[in-house]
């Protein structure tokens, strides 16, 4: 996977490219990260990519002119990798939530260039013309868009093939078969008091199967319940819900008794 990262402060992604998962994956080749500052493609000779918004009003606007050029420089750095699917990617509070479906979506592309907003945003007549999709991470304001660039690039690159020591560790997180995460637990067996559940020290794969699902379920259920109607269970999900609403109203019925 290959990205371009436009933005003032290529400083900031020192933390995705030197740590982790993500630091592994780059070092290894398995993902480019290259960070392109707009001021390096300013006219102005102070290397001004800002001005005051048009009809008056509190702080300033990135202008288009040196983002249209970095954005092609940043097409040209693609064309020269033999890259054909590129989306530009403006990271915006008024583009689509970025959820699971989103995360998978987006890494079926050879790459992306992401465009990172400061100030109070970018000239709409740059949006309308050169970029592709607008993602956000949330109903909330930052002061920048490099930290949900950050967010967008990690959430994809642990999901691509052979980036996580293990590959079924990324399908088994929450949201990604849209339900929430089961509870984890290590050693010791005994902290403070609270011990590891019996089911899981067993070694019966099947049951530890059943008890995780339903554990999620449970946990969506309380946490997140709007997530339910989107679910799509198989037959033995199915089953195993079953069974353990009939444990459910034994131990009522004996609780009454």
């Amino acid at each position: 996977m290959w990205f371009s990262v436009i933005t003032l402060f290529p400083e900031m992604f020192a933390a995705l490219r030197d740590f982790g998962i993500t630091g592994r994956a780059i070092g290894r080749g398995q993902v480019n990260v290259t960070c392109l500052n707009p001021r390096d493609f300013s006219f102005d000779p102070n290397r001004r990519v800002d001005e005051r918004p048009c009809g008056g009003g509190p702080g300033m606007v990135m202008m288009a002119e040196p983002l249209a050029d970095t954005i092609r420089h940043a097409k040209e750095l693609a064309e020269a990798q033999g890259l054909a699917n590129v989306p530009v990617v403006y990271l915006s509070p008024q583009g689509r939530k970025l959820d699971e479906a989103g995360v998978k979506a987006l890494q079926q592309y050879d790459g992306m260039i992401l465009l990172c907003g400061r100030y109070e945003g970018v000239d709409e007549r740059l949006i309308q013309l050169y970029v592709d999709q607008e993602w956000s991470i949330g109903d909330y304001v930052l002061t920048g868009g490099e930290l949900p660039a950050m967010v967008l690039m990690d959430s994809v690159i642990r999901r691509l093939p052979d980036v996580m020591g293990d590959n079924a560790s990324a399908e088994q997180d929450s949201f990604v078969a849209g339900l929430l995460d089961c509870p984890h637990y290590t050693k010791p067996d005994t902290f403070e008091g609270l011990d590891v559940p019996e089911v899981l020290k067993g070694g019966h794969h099947l049951q530890i199967e059943k008890w995780r699902f339903l554990q999620s379920m449970a946990r969506t259920e309380a946490r997140r319940p709007e997530l339910l109607k989107d679910v799509e269970l198989s037959k033995q999900q199915t089953k195993w819900i079953a069974e353990a609403e009939k444990d459910a109203a034994v131990a009522q019925k004996n609780i009454a008794k």
